[in-house]
């Protein structure tokens, strides 16, 4: 296995003994296969952090463990390995524990190893259950959550939107743009139970309690599947004929698409569809002027803070750890991006 980096190095990427290490690395029988994938997966990260790792000075391990589709999972690898080298003169290096579709024990099961790791920090992006939050009392080291909170765990601060005020702009720029008009409003979200998306729809349904009267219609992602999701917006808009607006909480991969397409399939317009995050596919709908508005925060923001508290925790930089949730950035066809952020 070629690499440029110490085993030291490649161990405290990976949180394995340097002598299992250089067992691997010498391709010693007796080695799981699982536990190969994990020193090649630590050297991609090196090679990846390689600036990182040449870098002097005191250096910070942290883990960041997400559960999510592989796109938004890849989109928060990039963010913050992109922050890194602003992070000088403190050295960061990230090992990273990507979730797709795994059970709450799953998630526990990765929890309890970082906790057995040396680490300076947990980033969490997690579903609020209790076994999961349980997992995260056994921690040790400071954690952060991402994107949505753990409000029972004991992290130090959650970094990323005011979701319940993100589900409340999304309501009122709906209502701003149906007006008088009546019609019915779809609503599509992810699959478990994260608590962002909770808090976006008690925003969104509140906001529109105070305008026309609309009856709120619900599709679940509850296969990770755009095919599904499309299925679940043909079946809705069978029975309901009066469906105007459409409110994406999440950013599953295809789901948007697929949920502009069954509404094509079935010849049926619609009058307004705001949408989250800024990925690739999200830009070239909004571009199309297929997605009215996408609402968008600032990710590498939010782990630079994240980076940032758990420096305060440390004790290395002065202050103490505040929560300031990101700004909800509304992105029309006007302000676009030309690519993907």
């Amino acid at each position: 296995m070629k690499h440029a980096f110490r085993i030291r190095d490649i161990a405290a990427q990976s949180g394995l003994s340097e002598a299992t290490v250089d067992r691997v690395l010498h391709g010693r029988a007796g080695v799981r296969e699982s536990t190969v994938d994990e020193v090649r997966q630590a050297i991609a990260e090196l090679d990846r952090q390689r600036t990182q790792v040449r870098l002097g000075g005191r250096t910070f391990m942290v883990d960041v463990v997400v559960q999510a589709p592989p796109r938004f999972s890849a989109a928060i690898r990039a963010a913050l390995e992109a922050e890194l080298p602003g992070l000088r003169p403190a050295v960061f290096r990230a090992r990273f524990h990507l979730l797709d579709s795994a059970s709450p024990a799953e998630v526990v099961a990765v929890l309890d190893r970082v906790g057995r790791a040396r680490t300076h920090g947990v980033i969490v992006k997690a579903p609020d259950v209790p076994e999961i939050v349980a997992a995260t009392r056994r921690l040790s080291a400071p954690l952060v959550t991402l994107v949505t909170d753990l409000p029972g765990s004991p992290r130090i601060t959650y970094v990323g939107i005011d979701n319940r005020a993100a589900g409340a702009t999304a309501g009122y720029l709906l209502q701003h743009w149906l007006g008088d008009r009546s019609g019915d409003v779809l609503v599509v979200r992810g699959h478990g139970s994260f608590r962002g998306e909770d808090e976006r729809e008690a925003g969104f349904r509140a906001e529109l309690a105070g305008g026309a009267a609309r009856r709120v219609l619900e599709v679940v992602d509850a296969e990770d599947r755009a095919d599904a999701v499309g299925a679940g917006i043909r079946e809705v808009l069978t029975g309901h004929p009066s469906v105007r607006a459409i409110y994406s909480l999440y950013a599953g991969a295809g789901g948007n698409a697929a949920v502009v397409a069954a509404f094509a399939a079935q010849g049926r317009a619609y009058d307004v569809f705001v949408a989250h995050d800024l990925d690739g596919e999200n830009t070239a709908l909004l571009r199309e002027r297929k997605l009215s508005a996408v609402l968008h925060h600032d990710l590498r923001g939010d782990l630079r803070r994240a980076c940032h508290a758990i420096m305060q925790a440390q004790g290395v930089l002065p202050g103490p750890v505040r929560t300031n949730p990101s700004a909800v950035q509304v992105i029309t066809p006007h302000n676009a991006p030309p690519v993907e952020f």
